[in-house]
């Protein structure tokens, strides 16, 4: 559920949606959302001074309540 909301917010912010993956990922510390993006993109998700990547991490760990969710930001380059 956490990784459809993550990726349903994270395509309405880039210029290319189709290139937007979003990963859940189980590890010992706890959850890892690895969210994979075209290199053009990444400015977009990361934003001014990280401000959307903060806003996308609070957002998702408002949803994820007590367990909590990692979430890390990839470019792809598919050149």
């Amino acid at each position: 559920m956490l990784a459809d909301a993550l990726e349903h917010l994270v395509r309405g912010v880039v210029d290319n949606p189709d290139d937007v993956t979003v990963r859940d990922k189980q590890l010992r510390r706890g959850s890892v959302l690895e969210v994979r993006v075209h290199p053009d993109d990444l400015g977009k998700v990361i934003g001014r001074g990280g401000r959307t990547a903060t806003a996308f991490r609070t957002v998702i760990s408002a949803l994820a309540g007590r367990g909590g969710a990692r979430v890390d930001f990839v470019d792809v380059d598919r050149r």
